[in-house]
C-alpha cells in the first residue's frame, strides 16, 4: 500500500508509461477467464476508476502507480478470488491516497466492495512493532480488522507480496523495517492460512532485504551445491521414475529445494554450516489418489532407507491450516538425505494456496461461506483466543496450537481423521470426501448403523457412505448442509444438470416440431455453410447467442418450438429447400389433433427439465399432454386434468403432445384414496397389501379429523404403470376392513 511506496505527484505521465499500465491490465484480464462476462466488465470498471484516481502518481520505480493496484489484483486473480475481492484490489489505496470516499464508493461499486476497501485502509493505519511483547498485540488489531472477511487480508498479502517484489526502488534505509515487518507479521499468517507460495515467497524477499550479503553469499553456495549435486539428484530421480514405473503407478515427480531463507534459519537455530546442510534437495510426487500416497511411500521406502523419526503423515492428521502430504527423508545415494512429499492434485493445490484455494468452490450465493471455510474458521477460533486472555504472551502460544476448537473429528472407515465443523452433518462429510461420493450418496451408516442423511457428526464417529451410480443431489440437501463446499457443490451440480436436461429437452421438441413441418432435423447440418446462415439468422430472430442457449430456452419453456420450426422453414423456403410431404402427414395426423407437432416420448429419465404435475400424478398408460411454463421447463398433465384444460383455454400454443415410452426406466407416484372401517392395525393391513404388491409408499396422511365409523386414507405410491396400479388396487380392495379404493382425482381449484 502507499504507506510503503508513498506516490509521488508529477506531471502527465508519458505515452510509454499509460501503455505499460494498460498492457498490465491486459494480462490481468488474461486472467479472469474463470469469471463471468458481467464480473469482468465489474473489474474493468473498477480499474478505470482508479487509472482515473492515481492520475499523475508514480511509484518509486518510475512507473505509473495505476500498475501496483493491477499487480495485486493479479495476484488475486491467481487465486480465482471473486470480482469483489478483485475490484477491491484495484481500488484498495483510493480512500486514502487519492480523496475518494467510502460513500461514493458504495455508490459506484456497492457496500461489499467499500467494506473491503476500508477495511484495507484500517489495516494500513495499524502501526507495528517489531518488539517480542508487542507482537501479539499488533497481531490482534489486524485479526479485528480481517476477521469478518477473510478476503481483506488475501488481498493485503498479496499488496505486501508485491511491495516486497518491488523493494528494490524504495530507499535501503527503509528495507530492514518492511523486510522484519514482513517476517514477523505477514509471512506468518500466510502460513497459517496455507497459502504456502505466498510464506515461502514472503520470508526470501525478507531476507534478500534483510541481510543482502548473507542471502549473496548463500545463493553462490547454493549455486554451486547444485552444480556439484546434479549427478545425485539426475540418478535419484531416474532411479525413483524407474521404480514407479515398474510399480505400475503413474505420478508426478518434480524436483523441490529448500529457499534459501529455510537453510539460513536451519542454519542458524541448529549452528550449521552450510555444508552440514543435508536435506536441501527434495522431491514432490503427486499421484491420483489418496490411498496411492501411503502405495508411494513404500515404493520409496523399498527403494531407500528412511531415516528414523523423520516420517510424518499429515494425511492423517492434517496441518491447522488444511495442509495434507506424507513426509519422508531417505538416505539416497553417497548418504545424501532426500526428502520426498507425496500427496493428490487436491491436496497440492490447497498446500500451494490454503485458504485461496477454497474460493474454486465459490456459491453462487454471496452470502455462502465456501471461499472462507477454512479461513475464517481459523480468524474466529483466534478471536475466541483472545477474548480469554489479554496476556500477549500467552496469546502468541495459542497461536501456535491447533486452532479449531470448535471442529468435529470424525473418521472414515479406512481410520482417516477428518476436521469438520460442529453441526456438520453426513452429507457435509460426504462432500469433504470428494464431490463425486456427495453427489452419489443415497444413505450412510455411523458407527455402524444406519442414519438419515441429514444427521449431524459427532466426535468419533466413524461414517461409510453409501453410493449409488444413477443418484444425484437432493435440492432438499440445501436446508442442512453446513459447510460451504457441500453447498456450493450441490448447487452447481443442480444448475449445471438443470441446463443440461433442458438442452436435451428442448433438442427433442425442436426436432419433433421440424417433423411436423416436413423437415428432418438432421438435415440441418449445422456445418454446412448455407445452414450456418440459417441458425445465424434463427438466433437474430431468437435473441439467443448460441445453438445451446436457444435449445436450452425451449427446454425451459422461453421459446415455442413450433414458432421456431415455422420460422426454420421459412428461412429454408428462401434457400429453396421444400419440405418432405409424406413426413408432414406422418407427424401432422396424430390422435393429439389439438397440439400441431408429434407427440414427445417420455421414459422417466428425462431428469429435472420434466416434472410430472402434482394435481392428476400421471403414471405410464395416462394419457398424457405437456404444458411449456414459462423459464419452468416441461409439466406433464393426464389429458383429462382439469388444471391442464383450464391452461389449454388460455394458453394452448404452450401445450405439445406426449407419449409414454415402451419401457420407462423408473416408477412414478401417484395418489391413492382408501376408505376403510376405523379399527386396531387396519393401517398396517393396508400397508401390508401394499408392500406385496411391490409399491412403495411415498406419503401416508390419514387426515385430522377425529376418526369415525369409516375414515379415509390418503397414500402416496410410487407404481411401474397403470397396470401395476390396477393390480395394487385389487390387492388392497382383499384388504379386509377396506370398503373403497379409487386413485385421488385432481382438485378443481388446484
Amino acid at each position: 500500500m502507499s504507506a510503503l511506496l508513498p506516490p509521488k505527484l508529477v506531471k502527465q505521465p508519458t505515452p510509454a508509461a499509460a501503455n505499460a499500465a494498460r498492457a498490465s491490465f491486459a494480462a490481468l484480464t488474461a486472467k479472469l477467464d474463470y469469471m463471468a462476462s458481467d464480473d469482468v466488465e465489474s473489474v474493468r470498471r473498477a480499474y478505470r476508476f482508479a487509472d482515473e484516481a492515481h492520475l499523475g502518481q508514480i511509484r518509486n520505480s518510475g512507473e505509473p502507480y495505476i500498475t501496483h493496484p493491477i499487480a495485486v489484483a493479479q495476484q488475486c486473480a491467481e487465486w480465482k478470488l471473486d470480482a469483489q475481492a478483485l475490484m477491491a484490489a484495484l481500488l484498495h489505496d483510493a480512500i486514502e491516497d487519492c480523496g475518494v470516499t467510502k460513500p461514493e464508493l458504495i455508490e459506484r461499486f456497492g457496500t461489499a466492495v467499500a467494506e473491503l476497501v476500508d477495511g484495507l485502509t484500517k489495516l494500513e493505519k495499524l502501526e507495528f512493532n517489531t518488539r517480542e511483547e508487542n507482537q501479539a498485540e499488533s497481531f490482534r488489531k489486524m485479526l479485528l480488522a480481517m476477521a469478518r472477511d477473510v478476503r481483506v487480508i488475501l488481498i493485503k498479502l498479496a499488496d505486501r507480496t508485491h511491495n516486497m517484489r518491488t523493494l528494490g526502488d524504495v530507499p535501503r534505509i527503509k528495507w530492514a523495517r518492511i523486510s522484519r515487518e514482513t517476517l514477523d507479521i505477514y509471512a506468518p499468517i500466510a502460513h497459517r492460512l496455507g497459502l504456502n507460495t505466498t510464506y515461502r515467497e514472503l520470508q526470501d524477499l525478507s531476507f534478500r532485504h534483510l541481510h543482502p550479503w548473507r542471502y549473496e553469499t548463500l545463493a553462490k553456495a547454493l549455486l554451486r551445491a547444485r552444480g556439484r549435486r546434479r549427478d545425485v539428484i539426475k540418478r535419484v530421480q531416474e532411479e525413483v521414475e524407474t521404480s514407479f514405473e515398474d510399480a505400475g503407478i503413474d505420478v508426478q515427480l518434480s524436483g523441490r529445494e529448500k529457499t534459501l531463507y529455510s537453510i539460513y534459519r536451519k542454519m542458524e537455530d541448529k549452528k550449521l554450516s552450510f555444508a552440514q546442510v543435508t536435506d536441501i534437495y527434495g522431491f514432490r510426487v503427486i499421484v491420483n489418489s489418496l490411498t496411492l500416497c501411503y502405495t508411494a511411500m513404500g515404493v520409496l521406502h523399498q527403494l531407500y532407507k528412511p531415516l528414523p523419526g523423520r516420517f510424518k503423515d499429515y494425511i492423517a492428521i492434517p496441518k491447522i491450516n488444511g495442509y495434507q502430504s506424507l513426509h519422508t527423508t531417505l538416505i539416497g545415494p553417497f548418504g545424501t538425505n532426500i526428502e520426498f512429499q507425496m500427496r493428490t492434485e487436491a491436496m497440492h493445490v490447497v498446500a500451494e494456496s490454503g485458504v485461496a484455494a477454497h474460493w474454486l468452490y465459490k456459491a453462487t450465493d454471496p452470502k455462502s461461506d465456501a471461499s472462507q471455510h477454512l479461513g475464517t474458521q481459523w480468524l474466529q477460533s483466534l478471536l475466541d483466543i483472545q477474548n480469554e486472555t489479554r496476556d500477549a504472551a500467552e496469546f502468541w502460544d495459542h497461536v501456535k496450537i491447533d486452532l479449531f476448537p470448535e471442529a468435529v473429528y470424525v473418521f472414515t472407515p479406512k481410520s482417516q481423521i477428518m476436521a469438520m465443523p460442529r453441526g456438520a452433518t453426513v452429507v457435509d462429510f460426504a462432500y469433504a470426501i470428494h464431490s463425486d461420493i456427495g453427489h452419489r450418496a443415497v444413505a450412510a451408516k455411523v458407527n455402524g448403523e444406519q442414519v438419515p442423511l441429514r444427521s449431524e457428526l459427532h466426535n468419533g464417529d466413524v461414517i461409510e457412505i453409501i453410493t449409488a451410480p444413477v443418484s444425484s443431489p437432493n435440492p432438499g440437501w440445501l436446508g442442512f448442509v453446513r459447510t460451504g463446499k457441500a453447498r456450493s457443490k450441490i448447487r452447481h451440480h443442480l444448475k449445471t444438470m438443470a441446463l443440461v436436461e433442458s438442452q436435451e429437452l428442448g433438442e427433442k421438441m425442436l426436432a419433433q416440431a421440424l417433423r411436423a413441418e416436413g423437415i428432418d432435423r438432421q438435415r440441418l447440418a449445422e456445418d454446412d455453410e448455407a445452414h450456418q446462415l440459417i441458425w445465424e439468422k434463427i438466433l437474430r430472430f431468437s435473441g439467443n447467442r448460441s445453438r445451446t442457449d436457444l435449445l436450452t430456452d425451449i427446454g425451459l419453456g422461453k421459446r415455442i418450438a413450433s414458432m421456431v420450426a415455422k420460422r426454420i422453414v421459412a428461412l429454408l423456403g428462401e434457400a429453396g429447400e421444400k419440405p418432405d410431404a409424406l413426413l408432414m402427414s406422418r407427424e401432422r395426423f396424430t390422435s393429439h389433433e389439438s397440439v400441431s407437432q408429434g407427440a414427445l416420448l417420455l421414459d422417466g429419465s428425462e431428469g429435472a427439465s420434466v416434472q410430472f404435475a402434482s394435481c392428476c400424478k400421471p403414471i405410464p398408460g395416462d394419457g398424457i399432454l405437456g404444458y411449456l411454463g414459462r423459464g419452468e421447463g416441461l409439466v406433464v398433465h393426464t389429458d383429462d386434468c382439469t388444471v391442464a384444460k383450464r391452461h389449454q383455454h388460455r394458453d394452448s400454443e404452450r401445450f405439445i403432445a406426449l407419449d409414454w415410452s415402451d419401457e420407462p426406466v423408473r416408477t412414478f407416484e401417484t395418489a391413492l384414496v382408501v376408505t376403510v372401517s376405523n379399527g386396531k392395525g387396519v393401517l398396517a393391513r393396508v400397508a401390508a397389501a401394499l408392500a406385496s404388491a411391490e409399491a412403495d409408499i411415498t406419503h401416508v396422511n390419514m387426515g385430522h379429523e377425529r376418526a369415525q365409523d369409516a375414515t379415509e386414507l390418503r397414500f402416496g405410491v410410487a407404481v411401474r404403470d397403470r397396470v401395476h396400479l390396477a393390480s395394487l388396487i385389487r390387492a388392497i380392495k382383499r384388504t379386509p376392513a377396506v370398503l373403497r379404493v379409487q386413485r385421488a382425482k385432481p382438485v378443481v381449484n388446484a
